[in-house]
């Protein structure tokens, strides 16, 4: 018997040492997972400064269920391929960056009258 035969592994052929190497290079390929954090920094929903300052001046205070649901609407724009969302909530309306996860610009329903929105590929509404 010339044939070599390896724990775990059974060769028909002759061994050679391109097949042994093989197995070497498949495990150091794995890819390493992301640290927790940054998978949480994925998944929040940021603010920009501007949205941030539209709300304070708008007198809009967002509750962590409303959030949750712009973050909703948010996942589901992204599975439709969404880059930049209009959000309508109540009579609140939200530019969103799909792709960062983040509220560009904020309105109420005064601001929202007589308005045109621009530069955006998608509308979701959130009843």
């Amino acid at each position: 018997m010339s044939e070599r035969i390896t724990v775990g592994q059974l060769y028909t052929g002759p061994v050679t040492s391109n097949l042994l190497n093989r197995a070497k290079q498949s495990e150091t390929t794995i890819t390493p997972e992301r640290p927790f954090a940054q998978v949480l920094e994925d998944n929040l929903l940021k603010l920009s400064n501007h949205a941030a300052k539209r709300l304070e001046q708008r007198g809009i205070e967002l509750k962590s269920e409303q959030m949750q649901q712009i973050g909703t609407a948010l996942d589901k724009a992204a599975a439709k391929g969404a880059k930049e969302s209009l959000i309508l909530m109540q009579d609140m309306a939200f530019i969103v960056n799909v792709k960062n996860r983040t509220v560009v610009t904020a309105m109420d329903s005064e601001s929202m009258k007589d308005n045109v929105f621009t530069q955006i590929d998608s509308a979701v509404i959130i009843s």
